[in-house]
């Protein structure tokens, strides 16, 4: 059946026109990347990358689930998610793999990363984006959320059992050793400044403290209204003993461990949900 033409003409001898060239270049950049290999997510093949800008694709057990952007180094971008897995349970390094592409700095102004998504989104969901993996800390206002089931940090919770980096043996104050523990952590861990951490000494028995054993030692010295707090994604310390956080696993007080069961909520995160800090 013929359309009837509109009285001014339009769709017969004049209509619009529409070209979606964000589309056009998302798709692109997808089929650029299909079309390379895929290199184990460590850290001989990233040294190998050179630091220019540039987008990525990462895969677990050779499911594509993340894609991301590097604004001025893709090696020191794929460094950090390297690190982060690296402190993570339920995961092996060996079945993450990446791929990735140079993108000059003019192209980088439209934002060739959302491209990406925009495609993947139209072929389905991309597991990790949109899902925690990208975010940096929360911040305190998020500490008490009840994460969905299928939330990064409750597939992947953190790992208190892997050595912290960097600590040595020895009698060390509490300030110097929140700092290294911090900068040790392959996962956030903020905490509010303690009484008298300078002039508050403890001592580290060995090198290779796991960050179980580390906290235990902390939780010593912290006066009783002070805990540490384990949650899904990353850990924090503050004097609101014996308050409770609905997504902690573990509680250190007074050099005792109380276990418990976190909260997860049986709905699933949607792409609306949460916005990733690196897109």
């Amino acid at each position: 059946m013929t359309q009837a033409a509109r009285p001014d003409g339009r769709g017969t001898y004049h209509d619009d026109f529409r070209l979606s060239i964000t589309k056009a270049l998302g798709d692109q950049l997808a089929q650029a990347l299909t079309h390379l290999g895929r290199a184990p997510l460590a850290e001989q093949y990233l040294a190998s990358l050179d630091e220019r800008p540039g987008v990525y694709q990462l895969y677990l057990r050779g499911e594509f689930v993340y894609v991301g952007k590097a604004d001025k180094s893709l090696p020191g971008r794929l460094a950090n998610h390297l690190r982060k897995l690296s402190g993570r349970r339920n995961i092996d390094l060996r079945d993450v793999t990446f791929s990735c592409l140079y993108v000059d700095e003019d192209f980088s102004a439209l934002a060739p990363e959302q491209l990406l998504i925009s495609h993947h989104k139209e072929m389905g969901n991309i597991p990790w984006n949109n899902n925690g993996f990208g975010n940096k800390d929360p911040g305190r206002q998020r500490d008490s959320t009840v994460l969905k089931k299928n939330h990064f940090d409750v597939i992947f919770p953190i790992d208190l059992d892997r050595p912290v980096e960097g600590l040595e043996p020895g009698q060390v104050s509490l300030s110097s050793f929140l700092k290294a523990l911090k900068s040790g952590l392959p996962y956030n861990f903020r905490y509010a400044e303690p009484p008298r951490p300078k002039s508050t000494f403890l001592t580290v028995s060995r090198a290779g403290l796991s960050a179980d054993e580390a906290f235990r030692l902390v939780s010593e010295v912290l006066p009783e209204t002070w805990q540490i707090a384990a949650l899904m994604g990353y850990v924090i310390m503050y004097p609101d003993s014996p308050n409770e956080y609905k997504s902690a696993w573990r509680y250190y007080r007074s050099g005792k461990v109380l276990e418990t069961e976190p909260e997860a909520s049986p709905e699933e995160i949607t792409q609306g949900d949460l916005l990733d800090a690196d897109e």
